[in-house]
């Protein structure tokens, strides 16, 4: 083991197979619909955890960035589908921020309402808006711990600008997480 490194973070081979890049989201049902197939490939070709994740620029539907529950697969705890899909977004715009000035408002879709950590990731990512799917109590069903997520913490991120709408697509993705435990998935952080 050496003191210093690289990190190679990667999506699955699968991904480019489900995603279209060059398709424009229309609305919100397109965006978390592709939210919730990432998360159940991801379940189906047992690549990681039920989650998926997706940037997209809020007017055109553009899609920017993706992403897959890593953390067992790459073996990092930090490997959230929301951190990914923000971390590949902002590689892609170059910068820190998906909310720079003269910038597309961008938008972060998640297939179930993310964890204390990914809360955080998001107000710091600079999108102006999450949408989620499943919601905490569906994931917290399975005997996943989404840490310490209050009313507050969504207060505080509406509060700084972003909007909230949750349960679009919700039976759908709690479908995809029953699959997972369905299939004895790992439930890897209790």
């Amino acid at each position: 083991m050496t003191r210093a490194g690289a990190l190679t973070i990667s999506l699955p081979a699968w991904v480019d197979e489900v995603v279209d890049w060059e398709r424009h989201y229309a609305d919100d049902a397109e965006r978390v619909g592709l939210a919730i197939a990432l998360s159940r490939e991801n379940v189906e070709r047992g690549t990681g955890g039920p989650f998926g994740a997706a940037v997209f620029e809020s007017v055109s539907g553009t899609l920017v960035g993706v992403g897959v529950n890593c953390v067992e697969r790459l073996g990092n705890a930090a490997l959230h589908a929301e951190v990914v899909a923000i971390m590949f977004a902002q590689q892609r715009v170059g910068s820190f921020t998906l909310g720079a000035p003269g910038e597309p408002a961008r938008e972060l879709v998640s297939s179930c309402e993310p964890c204390a950590m990914c809360l955080g990731a998001t107000l710091w990512s600079g999108v102006g808006r999450l949408v989620c799917a499943a919601s905490r109590a569906d994931a917290v069903a399975l005997a996943f711990d989404e840490g310490p997520v209050f009313p507050e913490s969504y207060a505080y991120l509406e509060r700084r600008g972003i909007r909230i709408d949750r349960e679009i697509g919700r039976a759908e993705a709690a479908a995809v997480l029953r699959l997972y435990r369905d299939r004895g998935g790992l439930i890897y952080n209790r």
